[in-house]
């Protein structure tokens, strides 16, 4: 089933809370409230290693324009609240008791230190620029920038998982970013990798891929992609992403969206599964052609040319 926030393609790494049924002056949220919510995002979305867990570092909180007003005064000390809270909650996760201490030794299961990924807490309370947030909701932006060494493969990444919280149902969707640079100039690997040329509602557009993963959809301030399409809310926030192989030179196009993704008039099965609330990105891709046709929810067409040396 489909939800609002589906369909709307609504920003990633977050939990949006709302409550939909009380009149604006019921729905405002203690301050404290705020603090906790941070808290349980946080121990949702840890990252287990083999020798130590990663908490996500950086937060950023959304809320209705009205209500950051009502709040503005006091933002920089709930900030720094918010910042203490994290740190007590870690050390409160670390912390066992004698015996607990005692079973480890006799054991020798101890289990790894919860940590923050980026040594230090970064957390911003932000007015909702995008109109996502309803006057009495909460959007909790998480990131966790995970180091170039882990198994996930060369370069960094960051892990995004957004969860939303409308009512009694709950929706997860968990994916990984890569932070690669752009692909450097060699002499078989031209700096411009392929071309997409588009017309949304903005006008006709041409965009040079000058590196191996670019997102495509309509983008927002905590959903950042690399190509902005301007149109109606069929085409998703992040819709599609195309992917290059670095050894092959190949290149895939991955369905990220509600409404679909098609290739040359047929669609593309999607990259993530959807089982029991929870979107996670399954790694599904389909190899793009030298030339082809990517229509975003049969609203916005894109050509993809390869660019040859």
């Amino acid at each position: 089933m489909k939800t609002k926030a589906d369909e709307s393609g609504r920003r990633p790494n977050c939990m949006v809370l709302n409550q939909p049924d009380l009149p604006a002056e019921k729905r405002r949220r203690p301050p404290r409230d705020l603090i906790v919510e941070v808290l349980k995002n946080m121990r949702r979305n840890l990252e287990p290693l083999r020798y130590s867990t990663l908490a996500p570092s950086r937060y950023l909180i959304y809320l209705h324009p009205n209500e950051y007003a009502r709040l503005e005064s006091i933002i920089p000390l709930l900030q720094e609240q918010t910042i203490r809270a994290l740190s007590e909650e870690l050390e409160t996760m670390n912390r066992r008791s004698r015996v607990q201490r005692y079973a480890e030794r006799l054991t020798g299961n101890t289990p790894p230190l919860i940590e923050s990924a980026a040594g230090e807490w970064h957390v911003e309370f932000l007015p909702d620029p995008d109109g996502d947030v309803e006057e009495g909701a909460l959007l909790i932006d998480s990131q966790l920038r995970l180091p170039p060494s882990l198994e996930l493969g060369g370069g960094e990444k960051t892990r995004r998982i957004t969860t939303h919280h409308i009512g009694s149902q709950i929706t997860t969707r968990a994916r990984v970013v890569s932070d690669a640079p752009a692909t450097p100039a060699t002499p078989t690997t031209p700096f411009v990798l392929a071309r997409l040329t588009y017309e949304d509602d903005a006008g006709y557009h041409t965009f040079d891929v000058v590196k191996d993963s670019i997102s495509i959809g309509r983008g927002g301030t905590t959903y950042p992609v690399d190509v902005k399409i301007v149109s109606s809310v069929d085409v998703s926030r992040e819709h599609a992403r195309i992917r290059r192989h670095p050894q092959t030179g190949r290149f895939f196009l991955i369905d990220l969206s509600s409404l679909g993704t098609t290739l040359n008039g047929r669609h593309v099965p999607r990259g993530y599964d959807d089982a029991d609330g929870t979107k996670k990105e399954n790694g599904v891709e389909t190899p793009l052609p030298d030339a082809a046709r990517i229509g975003l929810a049969e609203t916005v067409f894109l050509q993809f040319e390869l660019v040859r040396p």
